[in-house]
Protein backbone atom coordinates (compact mmCIF):
# COMPACT_ATOMS: atom_id res chain seq x y z
CA UNK A 1 0.00 0.00 0.00
CA UNK A 2 0.85 3.58 -0.55
CA UNK A 3 -0.40 6.98 1.46
CA UNK A 4 -0.11 9.75 -1.07
CA UNK A 5 -1.26 13.40 0.97
CA UNK A 6 -1.02 16.43 -1.03
CA UNK A 7 -0.61 19.95 -0.26
CA UNK A 8 -0.01 23.59 -1.47
CA UNK A 9 -3.25 24.07 -3.25
CA UNK A 10 -5.03 27.59 -2.80
CA UNK A 11 -5.91 30.99 -4.91
CA UNK A 12 -3.92 32.66 -7.13
CA UNK A 13 -4.73 35.19 -9.72
CA UNK A 14 -3.68 34.33 -13.25
CA UNK A 15 -0.53 34.63 -14.59
CA UNK A 16 0.79 33.43 -11.01
CA UNK A 17 2.66 30.24 -9.73
CA UNK A 18 2.12 27.69 -7.00
CA UNK A 19 3.33 24.57 -6.17
CA UNK A 20 1.56 21.24 -5.25
CA UNK A 21 3.51 18.52 -3.01
CA UNK A 22 2.49 14.69 -2.56
CA UNK A 23 3.68 13.04 0.34
CA UNK A 24 3.94 9.27 0.12
CA UNK A 25 4.82 6.84 2.61
CA UNK A 26 4.08 3.02 2.50
CA UNK A 27 6.16 1.05 0.05
CA UNK A 28 9.07 2.03 -1.15
CA UNK A 29 8.38 5.06 -2.93
CA UNK A 30 11.25 5.45 -5.14
CA UNK A 31 10.37 2.01 -7.39
CA UNK A 32 6.95 3.96 -8.55
CA UNK A 33 5.73 5.91 -11.12
CA UNK A 34 3.96 8.98 -9.86
CA UNK A 35 1.55 11.40 -11.84
CA UNK A 36 -0.77 14.71 -11.47
CA UNK A 37 -4.09 14.49 -12.45
CA UNK A 38 -6.94 16.96 -11.87
CA UNK A 39 -10.65 17.49 -11.61
CA UNK A 40 -12.67 20.05 -12.79
CA UNK A 41 -16.09 20.91 -11.57
CA UNK A 42 -19.14 18.60 -13.55
CA UNK A 43 -15.66 17.13 -15.40
CA UNK A 44 -13.96 14.09 -15.20
CA UNK A 45 -10.60 13.58 -13.90
CA UNK A 46 -7.82 14.06 -16.57
CA UNK A 47 -4.18 13.16 -16.72
CA UNK A 48 -1.87 15.98 -16.46
CA UNK A 49 1.56 14.74 -15.89
CA UNK A 50 3.65 11.82 -14.93
CA UNK A 51 7.20 10.92 -13.73
CA UNK A 52 9.38 7.44 -13.74
CA UNK A 53 10.85 6.21 -11.04
CA UNK A 54 13.75 7.81 -11.21
CA UNK A 55 12.64 10.95 -12.41
CA UNK A 56 14.37 10.46 -15.81
CA UNK A 57 11.17 10.51 -17.89
CA UNK A 58 8.45 12.75 -17.94
CA UNK A 59 4.75 12.90 -19.84
CA UNK A 60 2.38 16.20 -20.43
CA UNK A 61 -0.56 16.63 -21.54
CA UNK A 62 -0.96 19.38 -24.15
CA UNK A 63 -2.64 21.63 -22.14
CA UNK A 64 -0.20 21.76 -19.60
CA UNK A 65 3.19 21.27 -21.18
CA UNK A 66 5.76 24.37 -21.14
CA UNK A 67 3.64 25.45 -18.13
CA UNK A 68 3.74 22.80 -16.03
CA UNK A 69 6.81 20.61 -14.20
CA UNK A 70 6.70 17.69 -12.18
CA UNK A 71 9.53 16.18 -10.02
CA UNK A 72 10.30 13.82 -7.20
CA UNK A 73 12.81 14.02 -4.38
CA UNK A 74 13.13 10.45 -3.69
CA UNK A 75 15.12 11.12 -0.41
CA UNK A 76 12.03 12.98 0.61
CA UNK A 77 9.40 10.55 -0.42
CA UNK A 78 7.66 13.26 -2.03
CA UNK A 79 6.69 14.54 -5.98
CA UNK A 80 6.12 18.44 -6.73
CA UNK A 81 4.11 19.79 -9.62
CA UNK A 82 5.59 23.61 -9.80
CA UNK A 83 2.58 24.91 -12.14
CA UNK A 84 3.09 28.63 -13.62
CA UNK A 85 1.33 30.80 -16.01
CA UNK A 86 -1.92 29.89 -14.38
CA UNK A 87 -5.03 30.02 -16.21
CA UNK A 88 -8.35 30.18 -14.97
CA UNK A 89 -8.98 27.34 -16.99
CA UNK A 90 -6.41 25.22 -14.47
CA UNK A 91 -8.88 25.93 -11.55
CA UNK A 92 -9.51 21.89 -10.13
CA UNK A 93 -8.68 19.45 -7.56
CA UNK A 94 -5.32 18.48 -8.18
CA UNK A 95 -4.94 14.42 -7.50
CA UNK A 96 -1.37 12.47 -6.57
CA UNK A 97 -1.44 9.16 -7.85
CA UNK A 98 1.25 6.41 -7.61
CA UNK A 99 1.46 2.95 -10.37
CA UNK A 100 2.82 0.06 -9.29
CA UNK A 101 5.17 0.25 -12.20
CA UNK A 102 8.40 2.10 -12.72
CA UNK A 103 7.08 4.21 -16.00
CA UNK A 104 3.10 4.70 -16.49
CA UNK A 105 1.41 7.21 -18.59
CA UNK A 106 -2.69 6.49 -17.82
CA UNK A 107 -2.62 3.32 -15.27
CA UNK A 108 -2.44 4.09 -11.92
CA UNK A 109 -2.87 2.50 -8.82
CA UNK A 110 -3.05 4.86 -5.27
CA UNK A 111 -4.52 8.14 -5.31
CA UNK A 112 -4.51 10.91 -3.10
CA UNK A 113 -7.68 13.17 -1.63
CA UNK A 114 -6.86 16.17 -3.48
CA UNK A 115 -6.23 19.84 -3.11
CA UNK A 116 -8.15 22.06 -4.76
CA UNK A 117 -6.43 24.91 -6.77
CA UNK A 118 -8.48 28.22 -7.82
CA UNK A 119 -7.12 30.71 -10.58
CA UNK A 120 -8.87 34.07 -10.29
CA UNK A 121 -9.33 36.24 -14.00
Amino acid sequence: QVQLVESGGGLVQAGGSLRLSCAASGRAFSGHAMAWFRQAPGKEREFKATLSWSGGSTYYADSVKGRFTIARDNAKNTVYLQMDSLKPEDTAVYYCAASIKRWSIYDFDYWGQGTQVTVSS
